[in-house]
C-alpha cells in the first residue's frame, strides 16, 4: 500500500475512532500508535496470519492485535459504507463502462449497457433438463441482485452449495486473471 493511502486511511479511522489515537498510560509512557495498530490489522487481513504472529513484525501482543482488527474493521465500515461499501448503482455502472472504454475494452460497453437497463442477452441453454434462454454473468458480492448476475454462495451449507461456490469462484479467478493479461 501506498503511504499516502495507508496515511489517509488512518487518519479517516482516527475521525472515527479514538483507539487509533495514540496516548499516554498512568505513569507517562506512550502507548501503542496508530500506525503501529492499523499495521497489525492490515497484516493479519492481507496475508491471514494469526494474531499472535503479529508480535514478532509489530510488537504487538496476540489480545491488542485481536482489538487492533476489530477496531479497525468497524472503523472501515463505519468511515467508508456510504460511498466504497455499497452496491453500485445505475450511474456507477456507466462511469465504469466509460472508464473501460478509455482503458481499451470498448465491445464491453455494448454488452452491459443492457445490463444497466436490466436486460441480458439471449442465450439457450440447459442444466438438468431445465432450458434457460437468458445469459448470466459470474459476480462476487458487490454487484445488485439481477437475475443474470450470479453471486457466489456465503454460506457454503452442504456439498452441492460448497461445489457450486468452489467452481463458481475458480471461475470468476480465471476470468479476472485473463482481463489483468489483457490490460497488460
Amino acid at each position: 500500500m501506498r503511504r499516502l493511502l495507508f496515511v489517509s486511511i488512518l487518519h479517516d479511522i482516527q475521525q472515527v475512532n479514538e483507539y487509533f489515537i495514540q496516548t499516554c498510560d498512568a505513569t507517562g509512557a506512550l502507548g501503542l500508535s496508530g500506525v503501529q495498530k492499523m499495521t497489525a490489522a492490515l497484516w493479519i487481513l492481507q496475508y491471514g496470519v494469526p494474531a499472535d504472529a503479529v508480535d514478532k513484525y509489530i510488537r504487538i501482543d496476540e489480545s491488542t492485535a485481536i482489538s487492533a482488527l476489530n477496531f479497525f474493521t468497524r472503523s472501515i465500515v463505519a468511515t467508508y459504507e456510504a460511498i466504497y461499501l455499497r452496491s453500485p448503482n445505475k450511474a456507477n455502472v456507466a462511469r465504469l463502462l466509460q472508464e473501460g472504454e478509455q482503458c481499451g475494452f470498448p465491445g464491453m460497453s455494448s454488452l452491459f449497457a443492457e445490463l444497466t437497463r436490466e436486460r441480458a442477452p439471449t442465450a439457450n441453454y440447459t442444466i438438468n433438463n431445465h432450458a434457460y434462454t437468458m445469459g448470466y454473468y459470474l459476480a462476487d458480492g458487490i454487484y445488485p441482485c439481477w437475475a443474470m448476475i450470479v453471486k457466489t454462495i456465503s454460506q457454503h451449507q452442504g456439498a452441492k452449495r460448497q461445489l457450486f461456490a468452489r467452481m463458481h469462484e475458480a471461475c470468476r479467478k480465471d476470468v479476472e486473471r485473463a482481463f489483468r493479461v489483457l490490460q497488460a
